[in-house]
C-alpha cells in the first residue's frame, strides 16, 4: 500500500494512496512529496527505481528487512535504515521493525513491512498541521526520525518501570516467575542498547559530514535526536545495571535460606549423632555387658542422651550458632 502526501504553497496538502507520477511532482521545485509504502508489491517497489531513480543496491537493502541501521550517501538522494521499537512484551521478544527512509531535494520516501506507530503519528500530525512538511524534505526527514528515536523512550519508559517493581518484589517474595522476569528485562535492555548504538552513529553522520542534502540549520536539531541516544545509551546501561543488582539479590537470599535449611539439618545431625552412638554401642549384642542385665542401665543411658543433647544445645547457644 503507497500513501503519499503532497504540499504547495499554492495548493496545500494534498494527500493520495496508490501509484502516482511520483517524477512528475518531485520536478516541482517548490512543492514536497511524502511517499510512504506499507508492505509494498513488486509492482509499488518499482517505483522506488522508475519514479525516484534509487539505486538498485539502496532499493534491495530496504526490500530485504535485513539492514543494519545506516546512512549512505548517493549524491542525488540520502538512503538510511532506522529501527523501530514496539512495546516489551514478556515471554516474548521485543519487536523490533526495520525502516528505510529515502531522502532527495524535495521528497522523503519511507518504505515498511509492517504498520508502525511512529510514522502514523507523523501522518497523524501532518493532517492536523501542514506546516509540518512544508518547511523542506530535510527537516521533515528530521521529524520522521524524531518520532521513531521516540519510540525508544516509550520502551524504555516500560522496561524502567519493570526494573523497580522487580526490585521490590525480590524483597518481598522469592518466586521463580520474578527471575523469568528479570531475565526477560535484561535480554531487552541488551537488545536495546545493541540497536540504540548503531542508531547514534547514523545520527553522528548526519549531524557531522555535511551532506548535501542536510542544511546546516536542520543538522543542528539532529544533534538534538543525537543527545536523545546519548542519553537512553546511559539509561539502558544504568537499568542493566539495577537489574543485575536485582538478581545477585535474589541469588543472595537464596542462598542465604539454603544455608539457613542446612545449618538446621547440621545441627540436627550435630544433636542425633551422640544419641546414635550411644544406641549403637548398647544395642552389641555380647554376653558379657554388666549393664544390659542392671535395674538401672536403661534409665541411665536415656539420662546420659539427654545430658549430651542439652549440652549440645548449650554449647551451640553460647557460639550463637543457634
Amino acid at each position: 500500500m503507497i500513501k503519499s502526501y503532497y504540499y504547495t504553497p499554492d495548493d496545500g496538502l494534498v494527500k493520495w494512496e496508490g501509484i502516482r507520477a511520483f517524477g512528475e511532482l518531485t520536478r516541482r521545485e517548490d512543492a514536497i512529496l511524502w511517499v510512504d509504502m506499507i508492505a509494498p508489491t513488486d509492482e509499488e517497489s518499482y517505483v522506488l527505481t522508475s519514479e525516484f531513480g534509487f539505486h538498485p543496491l539502496a532499493v534491495e537493502d530496504v526490500l530485504s528487512e535485513m539492514s543494519r541501521p545506516k546512512v549512505d550517501d548517493y549524491d542525488d538522494f540520502l538512503f538510511t535504515v532506522a529501527k523501530v521499537l514496539g512495546p516489551p512484551l514478556q515471554d516474548k521478544d521485543i519487536e523490533i521493525r526495520p525502516v528505510g527512509i529515502f531522502l532527495t531535494k524535495n521528497s522523503v520516501v519511507t518504505v515498511h513491512f509492517f504498520k508502525m506507530r511512529a510514522l502514523a503519528a507523523v501522518a497523524a500530525r501532518l493532517d492536523r498541521d501542514s506546516r509540518l512538511i512544508s518547511r523542506s524534505a530535510d527537516f521533515f526527514f528530521h521529524t520522521i526520525l524524531d518520532h521513531i528515536v521516540d519510540t525508544y523512550f516509550h520502551a524504555l519508559n516500560l522496561l524502567e518501570h519493570e526494573v523497580d517493581r522487580v526490585e521490590v518484589e525480590v524483597l518481598d517474595s522469592l518466586d521463580e516467575d520474578i527471575l523469568k522476569k528479570m531475565f526477560h528485562i535484561r535480554r531487552d535492555l541488551s537488545l536495546i542498547g545493541r540497536m540504540i548504538a548503531p542508531q547514534a552513529e547514523v545520527v553522528t553522520r548526519v549531524t557531522r559530514d555535511n551532506f548535501p542534502l542536510i542544511s546546516e540549520k536542520c543538522a543542528v536539531y539532529f544533534s538534538d535526536i543525537h543527545d536523545h541516544l546519548q542519553v537512553m545509551l546511559s539509561t539502558t546501561g544504568n537499568q542493566r545495571e539495577s537489574i543485575s543488582s536485582a538478581m545477585d539479590l535474589y541469588f543472595s537470599i537464596i542462598s542465604t535460606k539454603t544455608n539457613q535449611v542446612i545449618k538446621l539439618l547440621t545441627i540436627l545431625t550435630a544433636l542425633f549423632l551422640p544419641a546414635t552412638f550411644i544406641v549403637g554401642f548398647y544395642g552389641m549384642n555380647f554376653v558379657s555387658m554388666p549393664e544390659l542385665h542392671w535395674k538401672f542401665g536403661y534409665p541411665l543411658a536415656i539420662g546420659l542422651i539427654l545430658v549430651v543433647v542439652v549440652g549440645l544445645l548449650i554449647f551451640f547457644k553460647k557460639r550463637r550458632w543457634i
